[in-house]
């Protein structure tokens, strides 16, 4: 039996259970040789499917992609089994950073610095490495690099797009109002991959 004649809702399954980023309706398509609609419609009915049983899991489209996800109300059983008494969270000085970098974005490092009070560059280098962040070109004023954040922390975070982010920012201050007269005023610091430093004031 060739790929176009399997029953379509359980092959969707199974390439959904093996595919390590959201797969596209495209890609799905191509993969499976039938149309666009056809697979579009398949993965909505599966979705609602799970929803509508109560399953353990979702079928969910996220970051322009369609993947398996645990259901939220199971998040406890699968944090403990996936730390199962380690710790695998990103820090606390990681999590700030990134919301920074998540609202303010394209943004320099000297202003997340800014807008945290403390100098970011070891915290920055753990989320370039981890793929949440990554560069988006420079400033024209400094030529500073700038960061935003990739499709990945769409992912991770299960957000369709940016405009899904709670509403947060309001309550971060305007680094504008932290920097002072020079967005370059944000002095340099030794620091390591672990944390960040604390700034003097």
């Amino acid at each position: 039996m060739g790929v176009a004649e399997l029953e379509l809702k359980p092959a969707v399954e199974a390439v959904l259970m093996v595919v390590d980023e959201p797969a596209t309706e495209e890609h799905l398509a191509k993969v499976l040789q039938r149309p666009r609609r056809a697979v579009a419609l398949a993965l909505r009915e599966l979705s609602d499917d799970y929803a509508r049983q109560g399953r353990g899991f979702d079928l969910r489209l996220v970051a322009g992609g369609w993947r398996f996800y645990s259901r939220a109300e199971y998040a406890d059983a699968v944090e403990s089994f996936v730390l199962d008494g380690q710790q695998a969270r990103l820090t606390q000085a990681a999590l700030e950073t990134l919301a920074v970098v998540a609202y303010r974005q394209p943004v320099s490092r000297s202003r997340v610095s800014a807008v945290r009070g403390v100098n970011c560059d070891g915290v920055m280098r753990t989320l370039l490495q981890r793929g949440l962040v990554e560069e988006a070109g420079t400033e024209p004023e400094t030529g500073a690099i700038l960061y935003r954040t990739t499709n990945y922390f769409l992912e991770r975070m299960g957000l369709r797009g940016l405009d899904e982010l709670p509403e947060l920012a309001p309550f971060l201050p305007e680094a504008d109002a932290v920097e002072g007269d020079s967005p370059e005023g944000i002095p340099s610091f030794d620091v390591d991959d672990s944390g960040d430093s604390q700034t003097d004031h």
